[in-house]
């Protein structure tokens, strides 16, 4: 029997961004207790952007359990995250490198492919997760300085970190972004975040036409609401209360649900005659990609 996942009604989470998944409750699901590791990914080398937490967590679990190493790239203040899952995936005899940093400076971008490249030997995948969001309601409240912070995190750093990887990408590497619903849809409070989330999709789209003759596959993964830090940090008291509620499942996914399309992106075993495409993963909806 499947085992009943959280539901809303949520408690607040009392979380401050960027959010510590250590402190949220219910805890968000990573473990992927039921999946069975096949070595798709054995001998890979991944760099997982926002890999501390949530989604990114959970891929960087998953990717080491079919034999990857992995390197996470997160804020300082998500150390507390990031140690916790290094040392789950060190517990497998998996590699895992820890790059605290600011993915809105192009230099840093290059650092974290360079020491990657360094420490686990080249690199095979990339997978650009890492987001920022921020509700407002209406344009006039979106300051510019919050409109420069989200296109330089969501979409810039996809740009700095792709050109940068390039040169270690070889036939057979994969980059997998994380792109949105809202970036398919749109959504009235988050104007910026939606217009990145778009942006992502078209990029995947694009790079892949471009890297098509060397081998290297881009796709995207576009979910709806996913229980993470990202979402309850950022939202008024209250709002995160039916979080999810409005997906025909009833409820956000879990990001153990989520990781499981980064594997099938990441395999040439599963997807090599697969680039260009936008997954969405939305709890039962459905929407033109």
């Amino acid at each position: 029997m499947a085992a009943k996942e959280p539901q809303p009604p949520f408690a607040e989470q009392g979380l401050e961004p960027p959010g510590l998944e250590a402190r949220m409750d219910p805890a968000p699901r990573y473990a992927a207790r039921a999946y069975c590791a096949a070595g798709k990914l054995y001998g890979k080398r991944a760099l997982i952007t926002g890999g501390d937490s949530g989604i990114g967590r959970a891929v960087a679990w998953l990717y080491a359990r079919e034999g990857a190493d992995v390197a996470i790239v997160y804020t300082p203040e998500e150390e507390e995250d990031a140690r916790e899952i290094a040392q789950q995936i060190e517990s497998l005899s998996r590699r895992c490198l820890c790059l605290p940093g600011d993915l809105r400076d192009p230099a840093f971008c290059q650092q974290v492919v360079e020491r990657t490249v360094q420490t686990l030997g080249g690199l095979d995948i990339l997978v650009n997760n890492a987001a920022y969001q921020c509700h407002q309601p209406d344009l006039d409240a979106v300051s510019p300085d919050q409109w420069e912070r989200t296109f330089r995190t969501n979409i810039d750093a996809y740009y700095h970190l792709s050109r940068a990887a390039l040169p270690h990408l070889k036939a057979g590497g994969a980059i997998i972004n994380t792109g949105s619903i809202t970036g398919l849809e749109g959504n009235k409070g988050l104007l910026d975040y939606s217009a990145t989330k778009g942006a992502i999709h078209a990029f995947t789209k694009s790079l892949a036409q471009n890297l098509v003759e060397r081998g290297i596959r881009v796709n995207c993964v576009a979910p709806g609401p996913v229980w993470t830090p990202l979402n309850p940090a950022e939202r008024a008291e209250g709002d995160i209360e039916d979080f999810g509620e409005g997906t025909p499942l009833g409820r956000p996914a879990q990001p153990e649900e989520v990781a499981p399309a980064y594997v099938f992106f990441a395999s040439e075993a599963d997807s090599r005659y697969i680039s260009g495409h936008v997954l969405p993963l939305l709890g039962g909806g459905t929407t033109a990609a």
